[in-house]
């Protein structure tokens, strides 16, 4: 599912300690889950949601599949923490997320990349299911 979804949910507590989630686009690169803070419009230098996460770095990152035939459905939610890390440290993870999204081709990403420290991983699938 982490290759093949394109879209996951960031779950993470804002300034207040209340649960906030995000739709986010991810990428793979040496075992580890990123993000990262594109160029879309924001309100602030600094998104809030990258001072939160310097916080309070708790997540839950959430990919799943929905279909209308409900035996298809699966999900995996990854538990772990969030690290703020400058984009230039890490340019294969650029290239990782430029590779996934082409948009990120044509427009690189300034950063901060989030990489997720993956503490633990559930998943569920109706195939898994005995019934």
């Amino acid at each position: 599912m982490l290759r093949d979804e394109r879209v996951a949910r960031l779950a993470y507590l804002d300034g207040d300690d209340r649960p906030r989630v995000l739709p986010v686009v991810f990428a793979v690169a040496d075992g580890t889950v990123w993000g990262v803070i594109d160029t879309k419009p924001k309100r602030a230098p600094e998104p809030a949601r990258v001072k939160w996460l310097r916080r309070r770095p708790e997540v839950a990152l959430c990919v799943d599949v929905y279909d209308d035939a409900w035996e298809h459905l699966a999900w995996v939610q990854l538990l772990g923490q969030m690290r703020v890390v400058d984009a230039a440290e890490e340019p294969g993870v650029l290239e990782a997320l430029r590779k996934r999204y082409p948009q990120y081709t044509e427009r690189t990403p300034p950063g901060p990349l989030l990489r997720l420290g993956l503490e633990r991983a559930l998943w569920w699938r109706i195939a898994d299911d005995p019934e």
